[in-house]
C-alpha cells in the first residue's frame, strides 16, 4: 500500500475560493480553536481571499466576542484551560471514543514500538495501555507522554517543536524532523474528518507535515475515529484513504460506508 502523501496539502472543494462568509468564519474559528492564533496573511492564502476580506471576518468574530484581533492576526479570547488541567477539548462522543480506544489498545502487544498522535481518541488508546510491559511510545501529545511516562518499563519519547495549548501537542519543523529518524511498528492516527472522497481532513495546515512524517515512520497505520467523523470534511486535506491500512471506528458506521471503506482496501475494525 502506498503511504506517500502529496507534497502540497490542499483544500477540500468546499473550502476553496467562493466559500460564503459565514461558512468561512466557522472554518476560521475551527483553525483558531486548533492553533490558538492565526495570521491574516496565512488565512488569506489558505482561503484564497484578500487580506481585507479576512480582516472583515476577524472584525465580525471580534464583535461577537469570540476572538481578539492583534497586529497582523488574531487569537482566541479565552485562554484554553487544557495546559493547566490536561483535559482536551472536543470531548463529545466519549462513549464511542472509549470503545475505540479499548479496541485499538487490544491490538498492541508487549514490547512494541508505537507512535501515538495527539487527540481525544488516541488519548483513549493511551489510557488502556498502562497494563502492557516494555512498550516504546513516541508521541507529539504532552498529556500522553505524562500518562505513559509514569508507567514503569515504558520508554516514552516526545519530539521538540512549538507547543500548542488547545491540543496539548507539539508541532512544527523540529517535530517533523524528529520523525524522519523514527521507525515504529504501529501508528495510531487521529483525524477531524474522513471519507472515501475527501480522504483525511484537519482544521488547519499546521500539523499536516507532522502527520505525513508519522505515517512514513510506521509500518502499519491505524486511523482511530468515531463514526460521526465519517463523511465529515474539515479544512485541509492530508491525503487519500490509501494513507492508512486499518480504520478502527464504532458501530455507528453505516453498512454502505463500511462496504465502501472495505472496497477501497481498508481493513475495517468495529468497536461494539
Amino acid at each position: 500500500m502506498n503511504k506517500s502523501a502529496s507534497d502540497k496539502p490542499h483544500l477540500p472543494a468546499e473550502a476553496t475560493t467562493g466559500l460564503l462568509a459565514e461558512p468561512r468564519r466557522r472554518k476560521i474559528m475551527a483553525w483558531l480553536e486548533e492553533e490558538g492564533s492565526a495570521r491574516v496573511r496565512d488565512l488569506s492564502a489558505a482561503f484564497e481571499v484578500s487580506e481585507a476580506t479576512i480582516r472583515q471576518d476577524l472584525e465580525r468574530l471580534e464583535r461577537d466576542g469570540r476572538i481578539t484581533r492583534e497586529h497582523g492576526g488574531a487569537h482566541l479570547n479565552r485562554r484554553p484551560p487544557q495546559a493547566g488541567t490536561m483535559v482536551l477539548q472536543h470531548m463529545e462522543n466519549m462513549d464511542k471514543k472509549a470503545k475505540i480506544g479499548a479496541y485499538a489498545a487490544s491490538l498492541v502487544s508487549d514490547g512494541e514500538t508505537l507512535i501515538l498522535d495527539a487527540g481525544t481518541t488516541t488519548t483513549e488508546v493511551a489510557t488502556r495501555l498502562t497494563d502492557r510491559s516494555s512498550l516504546t511510545i513516541i508521541t507529539n501529545a504532552l498529556n500522553v507522554a505524562i500518562l505513559l511516562g509514569a508507567v514503569p518499563g515504558f520508554a516514552v519519547h516526545l519530539p521538540g517543536g512549538q507547543f500548542k495549548s488547545p491540543t496539548l501537542s507539539v508541532s512544527g519543523d523540529k517535530a517533523v524532523e524528529y520523525f524522519h529518524n523514527i521507525f515504529a511498528g504501529k501508528l495510531f492516527l487521529a483525524t477531524a474528518g474522513v471519507g472515501p472522497e475527501s480522504g483525511l481532513t484537519y482544521p488547519s495546515f499546521a500539523d499536516l507535515e507532522l502527520k505525513k512524517a508519522m505515517i512514513n515512520a510506521a509500518s502499519q497505520v491505524y486511523l482511530v475515529a468515531d463514526s460521526t467523523k465519517i463523511n465529515k470534511s474539515s479544512f485541509t486535506r492530508l491525503g487519500a484513504l490509501e494513507l492508512i491500512n486499518t480504520f478502527v471506528t464504532d458501530d455507528g458506521i453505516s453498512d454502505k460506508d463500511a462496504k465502501e471503506f472495505e472496497r477501497r482496501g481498508i481493513e475495517l475494525l468495529i468497536a461494539g
